[in-house]
């Protein structure tokens, strides 16, 4: 595994490079089919391409256990080269080590472990690797929307929580681009004949800031402004991104109500919303809570202590969890700093991570 999860960390593989996400999806397609699966790469134009890989299981007509995945990374091209994978004090890090070279780590002992002990299965095993869920899964939802509708459940391996908790809860997530169009002017000559974009759009910010709610764990946060061409004309365009992350599906609706009803706060200024919730929230609902409970006995058979929390972050469990499927997330090896340069695996709980799966996938 530590071999595998160097390789991984060792190989770039942004969400807007095509051609080394295809390569390492045809990559992982040879190791699972090696190991038994039949495998399918989804062709895809507007990003890298998705690959399906599925483990039979002659004479059960049992709905499969479906594991999530997905190939791309926040890092871009040649981060590798920088900051090549590499061990201390236990820990092997690198671009990407996390989230979720760790958690692809964990689905390739599984594949190997179903290679050998495929006679064990009940039920099928579907994995589903996606090119495009660091960017929102823009291409990738409907596919793992449609083989969820066809699972029983649903284990996706994102990095778990410290310490190895699952995750049973994630906010919901929304990301909004806010357009304002104003009238430009000469910011000596013509200034009273003007209207700034860049002024309306610092209006909207602080109503937008006012949207947050930590009671209800709503966060609104506007991540990037752009606009104006010179500091001597008045901007006649800005925009801004804002990011929205929301507890529930009804506080979403309501969110996405408010930032669309926006209204311009100066004369002669005008507002154009796009985007929405991309993802909605996990939420703990009965049949995750019955799921986690019927994981926390299977762990237990093999020593380990389960435990769940919760996050911010969304993933693409929270498209299967929205559908009614079953869902436990959290399932990738303990380590800290996604996204960060400090972004590490812990390799002692590579060993008891992978047998969790396998006991999982087998047993749930």
């Amino acid at each position: 595994m530590i071999q595998w999860l160097t390789r991984l960390i060792n190989t770039d593989t942004p969400s807007d490079q095509k051609q080394p996400l295809d390569q390492l999806a045809n990559w992982f397609a040879g190791q699972f089919r090696r190991c038994g699966a039949q495998t399918e790469i989804i062709k895809n134009r507007e990003a890298g391409n998705h690959l399906l890989a599925r483990w039979t299981c002659l004479g059960s007509r049992r709905k499969p256990v479906l594991i999530l995945g997905h190939l791309d990374t926040v890092w871009g091209l040649g981060e590798s080269q920088h900051r090549p994978a590499r061990i201390e004090q236990g820990k092997l890090f690198g671009p990407g080590a996390v989230d979720m070279r760790g958690g692809l780590t964990l689905v390739l002992a599984l594949a190997k472990y179903l290679g050998v002990y495929s006679s064990s299965l009940e039920r099928p095993v579907t994995v589903f690797l996606s090119s495009d869920e660091e960017v929102g899964s823009l291409t990738s939802r409907t596919l793992v929307e449609a083989e969820a509708l066809k699972s029983e459940t649903v284990l996706v391996m994102e990095p778990c929580l410290p310490g190895g908790a699952l995750k049973t809860f994630r906010k919901g997530v929304g990301r909004f681009t806010i357009t304002a169009r104003g009238v430009a002017a000469h910011a000596g000559v013509d200034y009273s004949k003007g209207v700034s974009a860049i002024r309306e759009l610092a209006h909207q910010v602080l109503v937008l800031y006012k949207l947050n709610s930590p009671a209800k764990g709503t966060t609104v946060n506007v991540g990037v402004i752009r606009g104006g061409s010179r500091s001597n004309v008045v901007a006649d365009q800005a925009e801004m991104d804002v990011d929205v992350r929301v507890g529930s599906v009804t506080e979403g609706q309501r969110l996405d109500a408010l930032v669309y009803g926006l209204k311009p706060k100066i004369r002669g200024a005008s507002l154009q919303v796009t985007g929405g919730i991309n993802r909605p929230p996990l939420e703990r609902t009965a049949r995750i809570v019955a799921l986690f409970e019927r994981a926390k006995v299977l762990a237990a058979e093999i020593g380990i202590e389960l435990t769940h929390g919760e996050t911010g972050g969304g993933s693409d469990g929270s498209f299967t969890a929205a559908l009614g499927v079953p869902t436990l997330d959290g399932l990738g090896p303990d380590g800290a700093g996604p996204h960060a340069l400090h972004e590490h695996v812990l390799l002692e709980s590579l060993v008891p991570r992978a047998a969790l799966l396998a006991q999982l996938t087998l047993r749930l």
